[in-house]
């Protein structure tokens, strides 16, 4: 049966009306001779958006892959991160120019039209190379799952998590026999720590940074928040909105208190809060991508999930996932050296979690290797307590949904609304969504809700 086609505009509007100048980018594909000179039996076209550490360690991945491999050709291309890369992956769909292989982030693979713009995971030829649901965490591939089909391969989760200096906090008596920082089960608990490391913080530097201007991080922190205290968004069908703005002025109240106590400095949000870090500063919140950067400082820390402060553990997650962009004619020996190279990946992830990211593939986790590395063992339990955003269409990285109702959350942290009245703004700003159609696949959130 015939796919309904999307048109540009709706492509565009769908991605978050990002406007693509000059070329879409099909050249990255690799097509013609200069991708069949290797002479190999077998081409797989594959784009990423991983650019930095990161970027590195694919390309490592990728290089013992091809020496592992030699019959299959791995045409690799790396695009812009965010709101372009998805742009040119949808386009490529669309008009069947996609490559054999693609990354996502798995929060939007709901919005990115299942079954019509990503086709679904062969679970057989997985398992031909070693992939199994059962080596992974169950909420983590019951997310990827839509309509009862497998549309992502998840290769990490990367967390929000709680840096820590140990040189400061042990100063401060703050660190536990184990060397790591002392349990916080409660808000109270929380502010008590911040005090005692105020006392022990070199003038000048403030005692956490926590991105407080920052729509995106902001979001982050008050999805893990709002799910540690049982904060739902949507009922099971996807037809109503259960966002508890109760519960969320909770949250909003404790994210502004950080700044009214005198923890955080405005004037040193986004990067500046790492740098700070760095200099001495006893907390930071930061993605666990800045393992590498906080190495590199030689300093001595730790890091850990963001604090349970309200009694429940919860650290927001998102996960980089492995994807098969839709192809009218998918199959043969590029579909299967796609499955192959996708689960060589994310078995062979012990070089990814250098970069900070936790492996999906449990396996891994439970290596001598991985135990020895740290910080990543410390805040390796996230895995088993992830807060995401709810499972529709406008959510996920640099989604729709950040974008409308992250700027609300800054707005309370920063103390240019009122914790109550925000929460409000947030509940009707997720009615507003989810009363919208996704211009992606032509139906209501409601009518396209996914089905785990």
């Amino acid at each position: 049966m015939g796919r309904p086609g999307l048109n540009r505009r709706q492509l565009l509007a769908g991605l978050g009306g990002v406007t693509v100048a000059g070329s879409l980018g099909f050249a990255a594909l690799g097509t013609g001779a200069d991708a069949l000179a290797s002479g190999a039996d077998t081409r797989v076209r594959y784009w990423n958006l991983f650019s930095g550490g990161d970027g590195y360690n694919m390309i490592a991945m990728l290089d013992s892959f091809r020496e592992a491999n030699p019959d299959i050709d791995v045409k690799d291309s790396t695009l812009q991160w965010g709101s372009p890369f998805y742009t040119k992956l949808a386009m490529a769909a669309a008009g069947n120019r996609a490559p054999d292989l693609g990354v996502m982030h798995l929060g939007r693979v709901t919005g990115f039209s299942p079954g019509r713009l990503l086709d679904p995971w062969d679970l057989d030829l997985l398992a031909k190379y070693g992939v199994r649901e059962a080596d992974f965490n169950p909420e983590l591939w019951k997310r990827a799952v839509i309509g009862g089909k497998l549309y992502a391969l998840p290769l990490d989760i990367h967390v929000q998590l709680c840096f820590y200096r140990k040189d400061v906090l042990k100063k401060a008596g703050l660190l536990g026999d184990d060397g790591h920082l002392v349990p916080v089960t409660s808000v109270d608990e929380w502010f008590d720590v911040l005090k005692e490391a105020k006392k022990a913080t070199k003038k000048g530097l403030q005692t956490i940074g926590m991105w407080s201007a920052d729509q995106n991080f902001q979001w982050w922190f008050f999805v893990a928040f709002y799910t540690q205290l049982g904060g739902t968004w949507f009922d099971d069908a996807n037809t109503e909105v259960t966002f508890d703005t109760e519960k969320a002025t909770q949250v909003l109240e404790f994210l502004r208190r950080h700044i009214t106590d005198g923890y955080v400095n405005p004037g040193f949000a986004g990067g500046a809060g790492a740098e700070q870090f760095v200099n001495g500063g006893p907390f930071v919140w930061e993605g666990n991508w800045s393992v590498p950067v906080f190495d590199g400082a030689k300093i001595e820390y730790g890091a850990t999930p963001l604090p349970p402060v309200f009694g429940k553990q919860a650290t927001h997650a998102e996960s980089h996932s492995f994807v098969l962009p839709h192809q009218a004619d998918r199959g043969g020996a590029a579909n299967e050296g796609a499955h192959q190279l996708a689960a060589y990946i994310v078995q062979h992830a012990q070089q990814w979690a250098a970069g900070g990211h936790i492996p999906a593939y449990t396996p891994t986790l439970s290596s001598a290797a991985y135990k020895k590395m740290n910080p990543q063992s410390e805040y390796v339990s996230a895995m088993d307590h992830q807060a995401t955003e709810p499972k529709v269409w406008f959510a996920g990285s640099t989604g729709i949904l950040a974008q409308r109702v992250g700027p609300i959350v800054v707005s309370a942290t920063l103390g240019s609304a009122k914790p109550d009245a925000a929460a409000r703004s947030m509940k009707s700003t997720l009615t507003g969504l989810l009363a919208s159609k996704n211009p992606m696949d032509g139906r209501t959130a409601a009518q396209g809700g996914a089905v785990a």
